[in-house]
């Protein structure tokens, strides 16, 4: 058994001709529609970044417990079960968070890995002194000001599409295929960061959308409300389409040897996001501070399956990122550990046989949110969004460790099921810090059939209640720290 996961960060379904897609040209995830079993109704479950791949390695949701943060002591691992057992893992990435302090137990659970450096504002080549960025919209502050600068300086080093971090992860994992190609039980994991802000990539896929435009650069939107104007609003969107078109060429070259090799008949190929990205819509860019948007949370899915051999066929079964895990342990006849929640999708690929009823998605501290493919309800916080507690034994944010003014009132909590008898650090969240009155929206709910935009929330107190039992349920199935239910407002329906 042998299976690809290639995986993109920050793609917009709506972005992709295969989802209905015009403005992007994208005609490698249209050949890959027509190898695969292609879904409609997919949802991520925790977000951003780091908290998705811990799904993707845990097969459970985290954002009820715990923001963004490296994988745990106490935690299941899809590659390193596999590794255990006897499949080598590898993982090609450029995606650089994996080797700052949120991330950095991530890599380490496959067989192998390989990791390359440049994205964003990746601590990669180093230039003391002034540094003159190219002029820009954006003028960013703090942190993000030093994202700019290093991005400013990685960009120099990579002229040509073949120096690009995310080149050079296709051509590594394309390497790996071509040395084991004639071995069985592997796993491959190619992710490459992009479509993910900075849109940089080159003038070839520029030339695919010609555009005027003569405002400064601006390739990076920040993260916040659209302040500019319509052209400018424009041009970004056409640099997000210009990468993305990148990253299909990127598809279409893992493609190639699909059929060159004939991989089609024993090998597993799914192709997935960790959330999507917001290019003006609903007036914001990017993610993880607007409301739950179906830019952000429904994403694109695509799986082939060489046991039930389904191509060019559409399944409409709500379907989650816990889901893919489970999926390859099952494939490679792994156990599933009882914590994993996540859902075995053999049986959709092939006849698109249900697995859940509903789903829950969310940003840890802000709303916990609902659909069951047709309704969608982010369920508020009651005011103050609080109490919170953020539930870990390794307390580091995305880059940087717990400051010690943060860890003065920790205490240590019991532990939950998944801690598997592991006591926990108990860190008192910022709550004023997650949730502001100018971004969080309110307590919502859509019906998608009706208004797939998300325009116009519904006054449904009784369809809200109902809703609210489902989320309830399925925080007691995810063993949600009981204080979340106060948070919540949900008491009730314990």
């Amino acid at each position: 058994m042998r299976a690809v996961i290639m995986m993109y960060d920050s793609l917009n379904r709506h972005m992709l001709e295969p989802y209905g897609g015009q403005l992007a040209h994208t005609p490698n995830f249209t050949r890959l529609a027509g190898h695969t079993a292609q879904f409609d109704v997919c949802y991520a479950g925790s977000l951003p970044c780091m908290p998705a791949r811990r799904e993707m390695h845990t097969g459970r949701y985290n954002f009820l417990h715990s923001s963004w943060g490296p994988i745990e002591p106490y935690d299941d691992s899809m590659p390193q079960i596999l590794d255990r057992m006897g499949v080598h893992t590898h993982l090609c990435s450029d995606h650089s968070h994996y080797w700052e302090d949120g991330g950095a137990t991530y890599h380490n659970r496959y067989s192998t890995w390989e990791g390359f450096r440049g994205q964003e504002g990746d601590r990669w080549k180093g230039v003391a002194g002034d540094v003159k960025p190219e002029e820009n919209l954006i003028h960013f502050d703090g942190y993000r000001s030093k994202l700019f600068r290093q991005d400013t300086i990685n960009r120099r080093y990579m002229p040509e599409e073949s120096q690009h971090p995310q080149t050079r992860t296709v051509d590594a994992g394309l390497e790996f295929i071509d040395t084991n190609a004639g071995n069985d039980g592997w796993l491959l994991q190619i992710e490459c960061f992009d479509p993910h802000e900075p849109f940089f990539s080159y003038e070839k896929y520029k030339k695919l959308y010609p555009h005027k435009y003569d405002g400064p650069k601006f390739d990076w939107p920040d993260y916040a409300p659209v302040g500019q104007t319509p052209e400018e609003i424009a041009h970004a969107r056409y640099e997000y389409a210009a990468l993305l078109s990148m990253c299909d060429a990127s598809l279409g070259r893992v493609l190639d040897v699909f059929d060159e090799k004939d991989l089609w008949k024993d090998t597993m190929l799914i192709v997935c996001t960790d959330h999507g990205y917001m290019l003006g819509e609903h007036g914001f860019w990017a993610k993880n501070y607007m409301p739950p948007y179906e830019e952000v949370v429904h994403t694109p899915l695509f799986i082939w399956d060489p046991r039930s051999g389904v191509r060019a066929q559409r399944r409409k079964s709500l379907v989650q990122t816990i889901d893919i895990p489970v999926t390859l342990l099952r494939y490679f006849g792994a156990a599933v550990p009882a914590d994993m929640q996540g859902h075995d999708l053999a049986s959709t690929v092939a006849d698109d046989t249900p697995v859940r009823e509903g789903a829950l998605f969310g940003w840890f501290g802000r709303h916990v949110c609902y659909t069951d493919g047709r309704y969608t309800y982010f369920c508020a916080p009651v005011p103050g969004n609080s109490p919170l507690y953020d539930y870990r034994l390794m307390p580091t944010h995305m880059a940087w460790m717990f400051q010690p003014s943060e860890l003065a009132g920790a205490e240590l909590y019991t532990g939950f099921r998944f801690t598997k008898g592991c006591p926990v650090l108990r860190c008192p969240a910022r709550a004023g810090d997650i949730l502001t009155d100018l971004w969080a929206g309110g307590d919502w709910l859509f019906d998608l059939r009706e208004d797939p935009g998300q325009l116009h929330p519904l006054d449904d107190p009784a369809m809200k209640a109902r809703l609210k039992e489902k989320i309830d349920a399925l925080m007691r199935e995810n063993d949600a720290p009981p204080e979340q239910f106060a948070r919540m407002g949900l008491e009730a329906y314990r």
